[in-house]
């Protein structure tokens, strides 16, 4: 039955005053009984108990009390009856934890972490080592902030079993703190999964790579296991400088992985740089089959001195790779100032590999990049010779014929160095520069009248012919050598108004602008023969606008010896046959050739040009143009030779040349020849480094090479 709470509430009060706590008791118990959410009365008998020495019946009540708090939402009132709970008992673990999710929820980490870290301690006082493991575990998912914290946290998971989550969550941690640029806490972090995971080869891969990133390499070279983190600290210690550190990073690194074939070229190009050729070559010893490591075991050979071994070991790279032929010339190019034979041995190998694919421009290259290092290389200059004859390059074999004249001339060797100048007097008369060669062998073979085998020669009457046959002929194309191109008679004579020309000061009648004054080939001096007639030969349509001012002698002999009128005679009448072929002034020819072009008519304007290129007047000019016009058309290599034909004919130091010399350059890299136009690029460089972007395509060339 129920009862009457006032009257119950007023006996337990007298009971209560009187001193008789129990009675008291009993009869609030009485009313909590009939009304159970009667919070006040609970609280009143919790606290009559604590006086009564009941404390665990005195906690139960004040728990009732502050867990339906808790769960309406009234933290703060909450709060404070588990504090009440907890000085009372401090050990009273629910308490605890409702308390520290409360300062959780209010945002009292301190609190909260304190509440949980006393809980911890005391289950880990009692051998709860799981339970403290828990405790762990929610004060690490307090604050992020806190590594300490998240540390223990994952250590709490991984003593609980869960390795996968201890790892995680370090790993995340580790994350967290690189993002915000802390990284001391970032690689303890790091540290610690790796202690949790030895063998995790993630982790120790990334505590490496976090090591290196935060400067301290001495802590990465620690934990490093692997092939690839050595490779890493090899490569920071190379950036900082440390060479010598480097190579033992590197050594480690193929140490652990032997099979590693770029570590073990890397190793060994760091030991060639650094000299240390036999360790160069332990580091490639074996069975090697890659063709890098075979390039770099050729170039520890050559270096070494093992000449025929390093030709074989580069033979050999081709053979398994021919793609690095411009690989094995720059090998070659880097050896030239410390043993130029053994470079040859290179560019000897990858000239024969050009050969072999019919690849006349390369093979060329290759020696014309190895002459311009090691000037009157004998060798290397007759090769490149016979390549350009076999392949058709024609400009780059008159520039190594007389290269290989000039050698001979130097070794001693007059016989070879009179059969080369003499075919290069025959092709081009009016070169200065091949009748002095001519010259220079015939007084070392001890001729005592060379001046007059000189003229002997120019007037036809010796069989003396050019053998170059690309006059008639389109670039690269070969024709019968039956016609000689530098056979030279008679022109028709010159106007009555050009032979009365008014005479200088030493009685010579003044040279036009393409004329060549023979007296200086033959040594003639005009105030030798009394200023007598001048015999001027106008040579602009026979060849080219050029003539020659003969001025015999009185008596008809010259210092050296005679020279025949009868000879001169025929080479008169050679001028006349030659002009009447060609038929036109060599400028209007190219004037001709220029409305070809612009007409669209592009075969007739290379037709036209051919034969202008004839004149030395006009033959930068239609050379240059002939290259644009084949490189528009689509015929490459026919437009990199008349480019190179331009060049050797440019006049120095102008914007015209070093156009032509950017264009070849261009087009060489279009054609994929990267080594040969680094070497026009270069050269341009060193003629007008401002050029344009002559420095960046030097630049980025030099690294694809």
């Amino acid at each position: 039955m129920a009862i009457d709470r006032d009257a119950t509430l007023r006996k337990a009060e007298k009971f209560l005053r009187q001193g008789r706590l129990d009675q008291a008791i009993a009869e609030y118990l009485h009313v909590i009984a009939e009304q159970p959410r009667d919070w006040s009365t609970v609280n009143a008998v919790g606290d009559l108990l604590v006086r009564a020495g009941q404390v665990e019946s005195a906690i139960e009540h004040y728990t009732r009390i502050a867990d339906h708090f808790f769960e309406e939402g009234f933290l703060p009132r909450a709060a404070a009856v588990y504090k009440k709970i907890l000085k009372l008992k401090p050990d009273e673990e629910h308490a605890a934890l409702r308390a520290a999710e409360i300062a959780e929820r209010q945002g009292l980490m301190a609190d909260a972490k304190a509440t949980l870290a006393n809980v911890a301690d005391r289950r880990l006082k009692r051998g709860d080592k799981r339970g403290a493991a828990e405790i762990q575990l929610r004060i690490g998912a307090l604050d992020p902030n806190d590594l300490n914290a998240g540390i223990t946290a994952a250590k709490a998971a991984y003593e609980l079993g869960d390795v996968a989550g201890a790892l995680q969550r370090l790993i995340q941690l580790s994350a967290d703190f690189q993002q915000r640029g802390r990284m001391p806490e970032s690689l303890r972090a790091l540290e610690e999964a790796l202690s949790v995971a030895p063998d995790n080869v993630e982790v120790r891969s990334a505590l490496v790579e976090r090591c290196l990133a935060a400067g301290e390499i001495e802590r990465a070279i620690t934990y490093a296991t692997a092939a690839r983190e050595f490779k890493a600290i090899a490569a920071e210690l190379y950036a900082r400088g440390q060479a010598n550190e480097a190579l033992v990073a590197l050594e480690r690194a193929l140490q652990e992985d032997p099979e590693d074939n770029d570590t073990r070229g890397q190793l060994a190009r760091s030991y060639i740089a650094s000299g240390d050729l036999e360790k160069a070559r332990a580091c490639l010893s074996g069975d090697i089959v890659d063709p890098e490591l075979l390039l770099s075991l050729a170039e520890v050979d050559l270096r070494g001195g093992r000449l025929d071994d390093g030709r074989a070991l580069a033979a050999k790279v081709l053979e398994r790779d021919p793609t690095r032929r411009e690989e094995v010339v720059l090998l070659g190019c880097r050896l030239c100032e410390e043993n130029s034979d053994a470079a040859f041995q290179c560019i000897d190998v990858a000239t024969d590999a050009g050969v072999a694919d019919s690849d006349w421009p390369a093979a060329a290259s290759a020696l014309h990049e190895y002459v311009t290092r090691v000037p009157g290389h004998i060798p290397a200059l007759m090769k490149l010779v016979e390549i350009c004859v076999d392949g058709g390059l024609d400009a780059t074999m008159y520039a190594a014929q007389a290269q290989l004249a000039d050698a001979y001339l130097k070794a001693g060797r007059g016989n070879e160095a009179r059969v080369i100048a003499e075919d290069l007097v025959a092709r081009e008369p009016w070169e200065s520069a091949n009748i002095e060669r001519f010259r220079s062998a015939l007084v070392m073979l001890g001729e005592p009248e060379p001046d007059s085998i000189i003229a002997d020669r120019l007037s036809g009457d010796s069989p003396f012919t050019s053998t170059d046959f690309a006059m008639d002929s389109n670039p690269g194309e070969a024709t019968a050598p039956e016609a000689p191109v530098a056979k030279m008679t008679e022109a028709a004579p010159p106007p009555a108004k050009a032979r009365s020309k008014a005479r200088a000061a030493d009685g010579r009648a003044p040279l036009g602008p393409a004329e060549i004054d023979l007296t200086t080939i033959f040594g003639v001096d005009s105030n030798e023969h009394g200023g007598g007639d001048v015999m001027e030969i106008d040579l602009s349509d026979a060849m080219g606008d050029i003539s020659f001012d003969i001025s015999p002698p009185a008596g008809g002999a010259t210092r050296s010896g005679p020279v025949e009128r009868q000879n001169l005679e025929r080479v008169f009448e050679g001028f006349r046959d030659d002009a009447a072929r060609q038929g036109g002034d060599p400028g209007q020819q190219y004037r001709l050739a220029l409305a070809y072009r612009d007409a669209g008519d592009l075969e007739a304007a290379i037709r036209t040009l051919e034969g202008v290129v004839r004149s030395p007047r006009h033959r930068f000019d239609a050379s240059a143009m002939l290259a644009r016009l084949h490189r528009d058309s689509g015929h490459v290599h026919d437009a990199i030779d008349w480019f190179e034909r331009a060049a050797e004919s440019a006049p120095a130091a102008t914007d015209a040349s070093h156009e032509v010399l950017y264009e070849l350059g261009a087009l060489l890299i279009e054609a994929g020849e990267i080594v040969r136009a680094l070497a026009v690029f270069l050269e341009l460089q060193a003629d007008a480094p401002d050029y344009r972007d002559v420095a960046a395509q030097v630049e980025r060339l030099s690294q694809k090479a």
